[in-house]
């Protein structure tokens, strides 16, 4: 199992973010959290508490002074804008953290590790329109984050990519489940507190068993996880 003390938070200042930071403080972590400038204020909660690195996510200096020295990385993989945001977040990861650091990457279901995920008609139509109006009007581009997952499929690190369902707000119902394959019937209700995927993010720190895994996960309470709970 992985020996973790210090972590660094890659998009700290969201919603995801801040779920992390507090679980991260939890398991009694010493916490670096990096977001940008204009966001710092939405960390007051945890001021004194955990170090905050201001700048954009893909800015190579201010990862680099991010995660030194951290055990693990944890990176919410955000598609914004046209200019290569999740790739140059990524790569920058990929990069910069400590060889053998547990680096714990966020996306959808989108992703796909092998080519071995089934998805339904409406949610390829759903990807591809918001892909298509995303690089229209030039507020997020899919495709980048496709190009961040790859990058971090090849390399040698120790990463794991958890791809999320549907996200809503909600108490804690527990870890989620997971599988390896989107289409497992266990799947099938896609929606996850947002609260219970930050849980997972964090504690797949020190899970070694989703090292070189891209667990796409569902609510553990979800009628769909309660019908066929079972181990991946």
């Amino acid at each position: 199992m992985a020996n973790i003390n210090k972590v660094c938070i890659v998009g700290a200042s969201g919603k995801l973010g801040q779920y992390m930071v507090q679980d991260a403080l939890e398991r009694g972590y010493e916490v670096v959290g990096v977001c940008r400038e204009r966001s710092v204020g939405k960390l007051e909660a945890f001021k004194g508490r955990i170090t905050v690195i201001p700048g954009a996510t893909n800015d190579r200096e201010v990862i680099k002074k991010a995660v030194e020295g951290c055990d693990g990385v944890l990176t919410v993989l955000v598609p914004w804008g046209v200019h290569n945001y999740s790739s140059g977040t990524a790569q920058a990861v990929l990069d910069y953290a400590r060889p053998g650091a547990r680096l714990i990457f966020s996306c959808g279901w989108h992703i796909t590790l092998d080519g071995q995920d089934v998805y339904s008609r409406n949610f390829k139509a759903l990807v591809k329109a918001s892909s298509w109006i995303g690089r229209l009007f030039r507020v997020l581009d899919i495709d980048d984050q496709v190009e961040a997952c790859r990058r971090i499929f090849s390399s040698d690190t120790q990463w794991t990519v958890v791809r999320d369902s549907d996200l809503e707000e909600g108490e804690s119902q527990g870890l989620p489940v997971w599988s390896r394959h989107v289409g497992d019937p266990i799947l099938e209700s896609n929606i996850t507190h947002r609260v219970d995927f930050a849980l997972f993010m964090v504690a797949a720190l020190e899970n070694d068993e989703l090292i070189h895994e891209a667990p796409a996960i569902v609510g553990c309470q979800t009628p769909s996880a309660l019908a066929y709970a079972a181990d991946p």
